[in-house]
């Protein structure tokens, strides 16, 4: 029997900027953002024990989409795996290569400044809280959030309120 569309409709994905300071940005069925913040687990040891709550603390997962790799993005997917829940993995040049133009993407540091005023955006569309200060990680937690909600096609483009 499949899953009323009530709980459907309440599924999230949670979009994580890999690190041991992690990004983490929450997006419902909408394709909004929901929430979003900087989490700093100091230790593969201490990620380790916090990623199980994470997961639980998001609300019922439809999706968990991670940037990047090694032992930290081991450490999600297999939790992932547990839960059976799908995991997509990407490289921060392939959401990047969506989002943002390429003059912005000539190094490092323009793609992080056009993230974080992409970020704001997509805050204030979403009506989520608003920052007192966006870190990097968050801002691109965020933009990979909404790369995902496009992919799995709970958006099925860039609302024109975020485009530039």
């Amino acid at each position: 029997m499949g899953a009323e569309p009530e709980a459907l409709e309440e599924r999230r994905l949670l979009a994580v900027d890999l690190g041991l300071r992690s990004g983490l940005a929450v997006y419902g069925h909408d394709g909004r953002l929901r929430e979003y913040r900087s989490q700093n687990f100091g230790s593969q040891a201490r990620l380790k024990r916090a990623v199980p709550s994470v997961l639980h603390g998001v609300g019922p997962l439809a999706w968990l989409v991670l940037e990047g790799g090694g032992p930290v993005a081991d450490v999600w997917e297999r939790e992932a795996f547990r839960r059976d829940l799908p995991v997509l993995r990407v490289a921060a040049e392939d959401w990047r290569e969506k989002l943002l133009y390429a003059r912005e993407q000539r190094s490092g540091s323009l793609a992080k400044d056009a993230a974080d005023v992409l970020a704001r955006r997509i805050i204030v569309w979403s009506g989520a809280a608003k920052p007192t200060s966006l870190k990097h990680d968050a801002a691109e937690a965020i933009l990979l959030g909404l790369w995902a909600v496009l992919e799995v096609g709970w958006l099925d483009r860039v609302p024109a309120e975020l485009r530039r």
